[in-house]
C-alpha cells in the first residue's frame, strides 16, 4: 500500500495538517519544518493524490499562460520557468500564443469562464484595462510593461530604468553617437516606448545630443528587423559608434550586419541588448544585455495566482485584496560586445 499523509506525518514528527500545508504550498510553514516534511516525502516516495485534492477543492489543477509569441527566446524561457513553478504545486499549464492581436487576446479573456481553467497568467500587447476586466471569477496575473495599475495583479521590471542603465553603460565607455534599434510608433507598443524613454533619459544625463537619425524604428522585435535597422544606420551620413537594441534578438540581427560589413564589435560599434537570452551568452562576441530576474517573474506570477485561489493561505481565499504591482529586479550583464575580450 502506498504511503499516505499519516505516514509522512509520523516520519517527520509533525501533524497531518502540517504535511497537507507543505504539499499544498502554504506559505505559513517554517523553513525547518518544510525541509523535514520534504525529507520524509522523499524517503517514503509519497505521491500526492492530486485528483482527490482537486475534487475536494473544486479546482481543475489547470492554469493557462498566454504570451505574444513562443518563437521569442525570452517568452519561451519564461514559459518553461512558469511550468516549473506550477509543477511544484501539481498544476498543469496550458500555453496559448496570441501574436499580440487584439481579437485573439479579447477572445482569450472572454472565453475563460467557458473552460476548466483555475487562473490565467497573461502578457498582453493589445488590450487595455477595461477589456482585461472581463475574466469573471477567474484569477489573472498580468506580465510585462503593457498594463500598470490595471484590474489584476501585475509582475514586471522597470523597463525605462533598465534601458537607461544599458544606454548609460555605452556612454560610460566614451561612445558619443549612440543609436537605438527598436522604436515603434503605434500606441500599443508600450515596451518600445518605455525603452526609448530610458534611452533618451540616459543621453540627456550624459550630455549627449539626441539625433533622430540614430533612432531606428522596427516592425517587430526579430533578427531580420535588427539586421535591416543596423544596415540603415550604417548607411546614414554619420553612423553610430554604439547601439542599444530593445531586445537581444534585435541585437543578434544587428551583430550579423556588422559582421557582413567588416566592422568589429566593440572596436567600431559597441552593442547592448535586453533580456539576457541564452543565444546572447554564446554569440560571437557574447552580448552585453539587461538581465531581468525571469525566474522570479515566473515564481511570483504563480504565487500570486495561488493566493487568489486561496491555496497559499490556510485561512482561505485572498480574492478581496486589491490588485498588486510587483517590480522584479534586473542587472546589466556587461560582456564582449561592449567590453571586448
Amino acid at each position: 500500500m502506498p504511503p499516505g499523509l499519516k505516514d509522512v506525518a509520523a516520519r517527520a514528527g509533525v501533524s497531518i495538517k502540517t504535511v497537507s500545508n507543505v504539499v499544498n504550498g502554504y506559505v505559513h510553514v517554517s523553513p525547518e519544518t518544510r525541509a523535514r516534511v520534504q525529507q520524509a516525502i522523499d524517503a517514503l516516495g509519497y505521491i500526492p493524490n492530486v485528483a482527490a485534492r482537486q475534487l475536494r477543492s473544486g479546482r481543475s489543477g489547470v492554469i493557462a499562460l498566454a504570451v505574444p509569441e513562443l518563437q521569442s527566446p525570452y517568452f519561451a524561457e519564461l514559459a518553461g520557468l512558469i511550468v516549473q513553478a506550477a509543477e511544484r504545486r501539481s498544476w498543469t499549464v496550458l500555453i496559448d500564443q496570441t501574436d499580440g492581436h487584439a481579437d485573439r487576446e479579447r477572445n482569450l479573456v472572454a472565453g475563460l469562464r467557458r473552460h476548466a481553467i483555475d487562473g490565467l497568467i497573461f502578457s498582453p500587447l493589445a488590450l487595455a484595462g477595461e477589456e482585461l476586466s472581463t475574466t469573471g471569477d477567474t484569477p489573472m496575473v498580468l506580465l510585462g510593461e503593457r498594463i500598470w495599475h490595471g484590474p489584476a495583479d501585475h509582475v514586471a521590471i522597470d523597463s525605462t530604468a533598465a534601458a537607461m542603465e544599458a544606454t548609460r553603460h555605452l556612454a560610460g565607455l566614451g561612445r558619443r553617437r549612440i543609436a537605438a534599434i527598436g522604436a515603434q510608433s503605434r500606441p500599443s507598443a508600450v515596451t518600445a516606448h518605455q525603452r526609448l524613454a530610458g534611452y533618451r533619459a540616459a543621453l540627456a544625463e550624459a550630455g549627449l545630443p539626441e539625433d533622430p537619425r540614430l533612432i531606428a524604428e522596427v516592425e517587430s522585435f526579430h533578427r531580420v528587423d535588427g539586421a535591416a535597422a543596423m544596415a540603415a544606420l550604417l548607411d546614414g551620413p554619420e553612423p553610430p559608434d554604439a547601439v542599444f537594441c530593445f531586445n537581444d534578438v534585435l541585437a543578434l540581427g544587428a551583430l550579423r550586419t556588422l559582421l557582413e560589413r567588416g566592422l568589429s564589435v566593440p572596436g567600431d560599434v559597441a552593442i547592448a541588448g535586453f533580456d539576457d537570452i541564452e543565444d546572447g551568452r554564446f554569440s560571437t562576441p557574447t552580448l552585453t544585455t539587461i538581465a531581468p530576474d525571469t525566474a522570479e517573474i515566473a515564481r511570483l506570477a504563480v504565487d500570486l495566482l495561488a493566493e487568489r485561489l486561496g491555496e497559499a493561505k490556510p485561512e482561505g481565499d485572498d480574492s478581496g485584496t486589491p490588485p498588486r504591482e510587483l517590480r522584479v529586479s534586473y542587472e546589466l550583464k556587461a560582456r564582449e560586445s561592449t567590453l571586448g575580450r
